[in-house]
């Protein structure tokens, strides 16, 4: 970028200056516009090989990008030389993109039609296409950065790991964006008095409904934020990524507020309810780690922790990373150079740069290209009316630059910088951690190495999974990054360290096993006959343990032929990981790993479907209500697809629930028994216990994350799953066996009842059942006995068939019930074998009681095949 005039493009794109149609910009001369034009920029035609098998096979990318969450969704970064070498203004092919999940797929034909909503505590309630749009309103373009929160994010994951994936530092970029401004259709609305906020939504659908934020209304109506409704970036229409074919744009705050894909505008009293305003894009207090923020939902929804302005941050760009300086060869004087940005309108007043860790600074020279935009009143260019010289606001990152001598480079240990705006806001030495890694400004640091006559400048990180930077290694050898002095020896002082927690990993493929398996073969074993999986590119073969699972043949004929990698490392202990070199019998190749990339198998009809679950595929359902029984015990209420649908779910069997991270989408998934009835529809109940966190042990994932996402939340379902199923009067199916027995001995604890209680329900239920029950329910205290009201109502309605014992480990003195834990005298007594085949022992509750159970009864001469874990 030159400071005296514009470096215009080889082939600008068409403008109209003061109406004069047919005239361009280069057609007027360097000389008339000393402002920057975007640079040359070639949009992607193709689609790439990686994204053919994904959701978005419909959009061309640039390869250069830098994939941050793996292959999908799209989430990415430029490479920081290249972003910085494009200037002050990015090509929308460079531009960064954070997308939840899938892009909408918006037909050209269609992008006139477009409709979006203003609605809510408005007296004038519109729909307006945006054909309409442009005709109706005065259009404006303005140069903008935006900037995501989650920018330089993997500096904080490298001090401790974030649940937000890892960004470096060219999560930032600029455009000159043309739209109508926001207020001027919000005004014809006609908002109410008691309206407060603008929520937007977009059309992106995601695990947890549509992506939606808001921001304050005084905020849109104010004229000298600059909030917009853009439909182009530097005079091209959106891209895909980047909103095709409306968004908001929201100069000075986080990008996660410039909603991509608009289709609503509600105005409401109170800030936005949507689930992702309310879990992403905050800053929680430092002490909170990501167990409690899952734990206590309450963090989440003060809105004091919500991030809107940015705060100033600042990073170097020229040395590069890895750069290398060689002595003999240097000029006297070397350029360092970086960005710098702040928010809310604040300009950056000023850049320091260090060169011995903070103890003396110098000013570095700041380049304003904005300000360029300003000099000129009411030109027209790509469609919209420059709108910027009477703004006072700054909306854009500034470019700085600092001469310094070879000599003190080679004399130095690094390159410190920070930013300060116009409010005296600065980047401060040591990093905020917060739960989410947003908003990382510390100073910026780069390390200088002196290696055989050449300087070699060293970044703090490099972005995603890639390896490099001083906090990589400072890390891997040990040293404390959290010492004040990034992780490096203090003079006199002995080098702290951290011990390096070895990541125990279990052995799960063979040695000198070379066999590459196609996708063909792969498929041609997807049937319950010989199932394979894939479990992290590895293939293996389940046929030789369908009898001995102990969730039943269902958990591997509903794999057979898909990548089960998130199930099988959600559900499955160490020594079951063990157990799967013996079950190895190759790796698919890269073109079939590339298939399998395009996700999951979904349900592609849109009829109704006779029951809700799948066994091979996961499905959305509602959390409809939540239900608190005791302090720690909660019932969950899910709405199914139509209030006609029963769940599918034979007596006996299991469903798989799993929820995902909205940021980080780890899976997490278990296995749960519903207490609602089998024959219910529309709906079904779970119960649950919460287990919390203590001094003594980590509490559960899955139940601490139900038990603090809000009604309307998403989750899925899957199923059903089990080795075990009641038929009818004493039949039952064991691994597609059928037996009849004639008595069930149903042991449990805490919430090992529900499975319990589902087999119990339907004999009790048909009177004409001649199968008794002898029902052992152990727990700790009475508050913790789970179902008792129905349990007592089994027992007293069916005094010949249901023997209900309750043991408590601390009753009350009043308590008239057995005491103790369930073992082998309480067992002996009350669980009597009796004729070989004609009794079955049902077992399920904590491991403890499993365990000492099955000792108890294998001691008492019970066979395996009598005694049945759930």
């Amino acid at each position: 970028m030159s400071q005296e005039g514009a470096v215009l493009p080889p082939t600008p794109p068409e403008t109209v200056v003061d109406g004069e149609e047919g005239r361009s910009i280069s057609d007027y001369g360097k000389d008339l516009f000393t402002f920057t034009l975007p640079p040359p920029s070639t949009l992607p035609e193709q689609v790439l090989d990686v994204d053919n098998a994904t959701p978005d096979s419909h959009v061309p990318r640039d390869a250069r990008l830098i994939r941050l969450t793996g292959v999908h969704p799209f989430n990415v970064e430029p490479p920081l030389t290249a972003l910085f070498k494009e200037g002050f203004l990015t090509s929308p092919e460079l531009f960064y993109v954070r997308n939840h999940g899938a892009v909408p797929h918006v037909q050209d034909e269609n992008v006139p039609n477009w409709e979006f909503s203003i609605e809510g505590m408005v007296a004038n309630p519109i729909r307006i296409t945006l054909k309409q749009l442009l005709s109706d309103y005065e259009n404006v373009t303005c140069p903008i950065t935006l900037v995501c929160a989650g920018n330089r994010r993997k500096e904080q994951n490298m001090i401790r790991k974030s649940k937000g994936f890892s960004w470096g530092p060219a999560g930032v970029s600029t455009a000159l964006f043309t739209g109508v401004i926001m207020a001027d259709v919000i005004r014809r609305a006609m908002p109410l008095r008691k309206a407060r906020y603008v929520c937007m939504e977009g059309a992106d659908k995601l695990p947890n409904g549509y992506y939606g934020t808001s921001v304050k209304l005084n905020w849109v109506m104010d004229p000298n934020r600059g909030i917009m409704l853009a439909h182009k970036m530097n005079g091209e229409p959106l891209m895909p990524d980047h909103g095709k074919p409306l968004r908001a744009v929201i100069p000075g705050q986080i990008g996660g507020r410039s909603v991509k894909w608009l289709k609503k505008l509600i105005l409401t009293a109170e800030p936005s309810d949507n689930w992702y305003h309310i879990y992403d894009n905050r800053v929680l207090p430092t002490m909170v780690d990501p167990d409690e923020s899952s734990r206590n939902p309450a963090w989440w929804k003060d809105d004091r922790y919500a991030i809107y302005d940015l705060s100033p941050n600042a990073a170097t760009a020229q040395p590069a990373h890895d750069e290398q300086l060689v002595l003999a060869d240097a000029p006297t004087m070397y350029m360092t150079r970086g960005y710098a940005y702040s928010g809310g309108g604040r300009r950056i007043t000023r850049v320091e740069v260090s060169m011995d860790q903070g103890k003396t600074w110098r000013l570095a020279n700041i380049e304003y290209a904005e300000d360029q935009y300003r000099k000129y009143e009411d030109k027209q260019l790509f469609g919209g009316r420059l709108d910027m010289d009477w703004r006072e606001t700054s909306f854009c990152w500034c470019f700085w630059n600092l001469e310094i001598s070879v000599a003190e480079l080679r004399e130095a240990k690094d390159v410190v910088v920070r930013a300060m705006d116009e409010s005296m806001n600065i980047m401060p030495k040591e990093m905020y951690w917060s739960v989410l890694g947003m908003m990382n400004n510390p100073w910026f640091r780069i390390a200088i190495h002196k290696e055989n006559g050449v300087l070699r400048f060293e970044h703090p990180t490099q972005p995603a999974l890639m390896p490099g930077g001083w906090m990589d290694r400072v890390k891997k050898a040990g040293g404390n990054l959290s010492n004040g002095q990034w992780g490096e020896r203090v003079e006199g002082q002995e080098m702290e360290t951290v011990a390096v927690e070895e990541v125990k990993e279990i052995k799960m493929t063979k040695d000198g096993l070379d066999k590459e398996i196609t996708i063909d073969e792969l498929r041609k074993h997807d049937t319950a006959a010989k199932p394979w999986f894939v479990v992290n590119g590895e293939v293996y073969d389940g046929t030789a343990f369908l009898e001995g699972h102990p969730g039943g043949a269902t958990s591997i004929t509903s794999a057979a032929g898909l990548d089960s990698t998130d199930e099988f490392m959600a559900i499955h202990s160490e020594t079951a990981k063990a157990m799967m070199l013996d079950y190895h019998i190759g790796s698919l190749d890269e073109a079939s790993r590339r298939i399998l990339a395009q996700g999951e198998p979904i349900n592609e009809s849109t009829e109704p479907r006779p029951v809700f679950l799948d066994t091979r595929v996961w499905n959305k359902t509602l959390l409809h209500a939540k239900v608190a029984v005791s302090w720690d015990t909660r019932v969950f209420t899910f709405k199914l697809e139509h209030d006609e649908q029963p769940l599918g779910l034979p007596t006996g069997q299991h469903l798989m629930i799993r929820l995902r991270d909205p940021v980080t989408r780890e899976a997490i998934i278990r296995s749960y028994t519903p207490i609602s009835q089998t024959t219910q529809k529309g709906y079904c109940d779970v119960l649950v216990k919460v287990y919390h966190d203590s001094k003594e042990r980590v509490g559960g994932k899955m139940t601490k994350a139900l038990d603090s996402i809000p009604v309307g939340h998403w989750v899925e379902f899957k199923g059903p799953i089990g080795k075990f199923e009641y038929l009818w009067r004493g039949r039952c199916s064991i691994n597609g066996q059928t037996r009849k027995v004639k008595r069930f001995f149903m042991i449990c604890g805490g919430s090992g009842i529900t499975p319990i209680f589902q087999v119990l329900r339907a004999v009790m239920q048909d009177k004409e059942d001649p199968t008794t029950c002898v029902v052992v329910d152990g727990n700790r205290l009475v508050e913790d006995i789970l179902c008792k009201e129905h349990l007592d109502g089994f027992a007293r309605d069916n005094v010949d068939r249901c023997k209900l014992l309750y043991t408590l480990t601390q009753g009350p003195d009043d308590w008239q019930g057995l005491r103790g834990r369930i073992g082998g005298p309480l067992l002996l007594e009350h669980c009597a074998r009796g004729e070989p085949g004609e009794n079955l022992v049902l077992i399920c509750g904590p491991g403890a009681l499993e365990k000492n159970a099955h000792m108890a009864l294998k001691a008492q001469g019970w066979p395996d095949e009598d005694l049945l874990f759930f």
